[in-house]
């Protein structure tokens, strides 16, 4: 079978969760995939050494505007918040136009998940949850151990996996969130999430961070999909308002800020995205 020739294809490198380039989570968005191999897509996630690098292909769905593929440099996942909102952003702004006025329905693997446009600002709502309940012991002792850390400090913890694999724990401050040096060997085989409450009238509710090894990120920046899936569970059991906002990124030079917000039984997690290169790239 003869290997289709490379063409021009348009490409963005969005920053979402930060309105001031670079100081957020960037995705590289190819937004015409269609023809190319999951090897091409592999090869250009690990090229582009970032979090998440995502191609915009046709859906198989006739709900849907259109399908994503998303890969990080270990390999595809179904779906992540950070590629949803920065792939979304890149569409809109090359002049896609939603079939529904508002929101854009966005096709994955883990189905449907639905874009809503509010100014400037991009939300999507939380998908269900694959896996949830308490970490088992002997999985609470590798993640003290990979956080350095004594285990009866870790206040809470849950399953929050929506498709990356994520279970997170609490400890009992921010500043705690902030203060943890992760043992790299330790932290290999973990996808997990670490929050943290701010105290009362701070501007931000809690403080997250996110490892993520196996899918080749020692710390993401800011992480959407982790961030919905503790949204459900702090939301769920009264920890949490209906509506919060929530910092990630300060031990890796970012200042992300994720919006939170519950309605009836759905969670929308958002915030701002901006443009930081445009053109074109040869796949």
């Amino acid at each position: 079978m003869t290997r289709p020739l490379r063409r021009l294809r348009p490409f963005r490198q969005v920053d979402v969760f930060a309105d001031t380039p670079y100081l957020g989570n960037p995705v590289a968005v190819v937004l015409d995939g269609e023809g190319l191999t999951d090897e091409d897509m592999a090869r250009l996630a690990v090229w582009t050494n970032l979090s998440e690098t995502t191609f915009v292909v046709p859906p198989s769905s006739d709900e849907a505007d259109y399908a994503l593929r998303i890969f990080t440099p270990g390999g595809e996942i179904p779906f992540a918040g950070h590629p949803t909102l920065g792939s979304a952003h890149a569409w809109l702004e090359a002049g896609g136009i939603p079939k529904s006025p508002g929101t854009l329905i966005q096709e994955c693997g883990m189905g449907l998940v639905a874009v809503r446009r509010s100014g400037t600002d991009l939300s999507f709502r939380a998908p269900g949850l694959r896996r949830d309940g308490p970490l088992d012991s002997a999985h609470l002792d590798l993640v003290a151990r990979g956080l350095g850390i004594a285990r009866r400090r870790i206040v809470a913890h849950r399953w929050v996996d929506n498709g990356p694999g994520w279970a997170a724990v609490q400890l009992a401050s921010a500043e705690e969130v902030l203060a943890l040096e992760p043992d790299e060997r330790g932290m290999r085989d973990l996808m997990l999430g670490v929050v943290g409450a701010y105290p009362d009238g701070a501007p931000l509710r809690f403080e997250v961070r996110a490892f993520a090894a196996p899918a080749g990120v020692r710390e993401d920046p800011v992480t959407g999909s982790l961030n919905a899936g503790v949204a459900q569970w702090l939301i769920g059991n009264g920890t949490a308002p209906r509506a919060y906002r929530v910092g990630q990124g300060a031990r890796v030079g970012r200042q992300g800020v994720l919006a939170v917000r519950a309605h009836d039984d759905e969670v929308w997690l958002g915030g701002r995205s901006v443009t930081c290169v445009r053109g074109e790239i040869q796949l």
